[in-house]
């Protein structure tokens, strides 16, 4: 193997990426990623363990971890935080309710140390439902204002029709490459 294949071979290692899908139960996780996948997302079902699919868009390999967040797995989510380079935090607009659990649960991750180097999305989702907060409600009901231990944006979105997905996972993009990925 010369010296070109080894480089060629560590370049590509460099444009892959690992993203950690996690939120509270129903807040369409699993939706969101079929959704990006091109897949159908109709009668998608609650997510009893992890998906994990391997993607491509605008020349990176992700390898995108959607773990479920129903209350008993919630302890196991530290099982996939080794070589995260994304954290995507989803978070349904349309609970109120659990608004104040939401961010107790996303505040625990960002103390994580093996999650310190990851780049924060919050998909602020089911923004097409009626009732739905926007994301600057969810904003601030998460407090995303005072974090400063990782980079973070907020994208309002609605991962059933697809809207605002794209915009929210090319700025994850973005940034992950400015910090990991040298320039061409």
């Amino acid at each position: 193997m010369g010296l070109l294949t080894i480089l060629k071979k560590m370049r590509e290692k460099e444009r892959e990426l690992r993203l950690l899908v996690l939120g509270l139960d129903n807040a369409g996780k699993t939706t969101l990623l079929k959704r990006f996948n091109g897949e159908d997302v109709t009668g998608t079902a609650p997510t009893l363990g992890f998906n994990i699919k391997t993607l491509e868009h605008r020349g990176f390999k992700l390898n995108v971890w959607d773990v479920g967040g129903q209350s008993s797995l919630r302890s196991y989510w530290r099982n996939y935080f080794e070589s995260t380079d994304g954290l995507v935090w989803v978070v349904d607009s349309g609970d109120r309710e659990r608004l104040q659990l939401c961010g107790k649960e996303l505040r625990g991750l960002l103390r994580e140390e093996r999650l310190a180097g990851a780049t924060l999305l919050v998909f602020a989702n089911k923004q097409d439902l009626p009732g739905a907060l926007p994301a600057s409600a969810i904003r601030e009901a998460l407090e995303l204002d005072s974090i400063r231990s990782h980079h973070w944006c907020i994208q309002g979105c609605s991962a059933f029709t697809g809207h605002n997905l794209l915009p929210g996972i090319d700025w994850l993009l973005d940034d992950i490459a400015s910090r990991v990925c040298p320039p061409d």
